[in-house]
């Protein structure tokens, strides 16, 4: 079910599906809640889904300027207004993104957090990804864009803050450098690192039982009826 809530001066859409404790679900750059319409069925039967659309994206609202932080600060207003006790989170590309800033800038906030396809500076993107991005940019100076060419800034200590259960996930194929993907993981202090064989930067997670694999395990009975 598809619901509005009015959030540091905009409206966000978000679908709303089971019973059980929360989990937050993000989209990544350029998407929307869709993303995860298998995912949400699977999660479902245990939690209780949250899947907004970020500001700019979708149907939510799209004032204001876009950067990493805004995004993090909306989805921290979200989580608060809605009253969620300790969510998980799960984040894609920009959603993990997003969720790290969370994690460390609202200890508390979650109880465990999974990122895939995440990238602590515009640099962890493969130089190639880097150059279409750049070109993109040049030609149609698309926010969006703009923003991943400019951010985000995850630094050692940064990710050091985070003190919750975190899973790290990307694809061996990944757009994001493998060794990026590692740094993360090696400074958060509760992490786990699953480097997938074979998998690009989203064919496992539009894959509903395969990335449902995955954050069931590490989400634990926490969530379950």
């Amino acid at each position: 079910m598809e619901h509005i809530v009015e959030i540091n001066g905009i409206s966000i859409r978000y679908e709303q599906q089971g019973h059980g404790s929360p989990i937050v679900l993000l989209h990544g750059n350029g998407g929307n809640h869709h993303t995860f319409d298998g995912l949400i069925e699977r999660l479902a039967a245990f939690y209780t889904v949250y899947a907004p659309d970020s500001r700019g994206h979708g149907e939510s609202g799209r004032s204001g300027p876009l950067s990493y932080e805004q995004l993090a600060s909306d989805i921290a207003c979200f989580i608060q207004t809605l009253g969620l006790h300790r969510p998980a989170l799960y984040g894609f590309s920009d959603g993990g993104i997003i969720g790290l800033l969370v994690a460390s800038g609202w200890p508390g906030l979650l109880s465990r957090l999974a990122v895939s396809g995440a990238n602590s500076t515009p640099k962890g993107l493969k130089a190639h990804v880097r150059a279409g991005y750049r070109l993109l940019y040049a030609i149609g100076h698309c926010e969006r864009i703009g923003m991943m060419l400019h951010g985000p800034a995850l630094t050692k200590e940064l990710l050091a803050q985070i003190d919750i259960p975190v899973l790290v996930l990307a694809g061996s194929r990944d757009m994001i450098r493998e060794e990026d993907t590692r740094f993360i993981a090696a400074q958060i202090p509760y992490a786990q690192l699953c480097i997938l064989p074979g998998e690009g930067h989203g064919s496992y997670v539009h894959k509903p039982e395969q990335i449902s694999a995955l954050l069931l395990p590490f989400l634990g009975a926490e969530g379950a009826r």
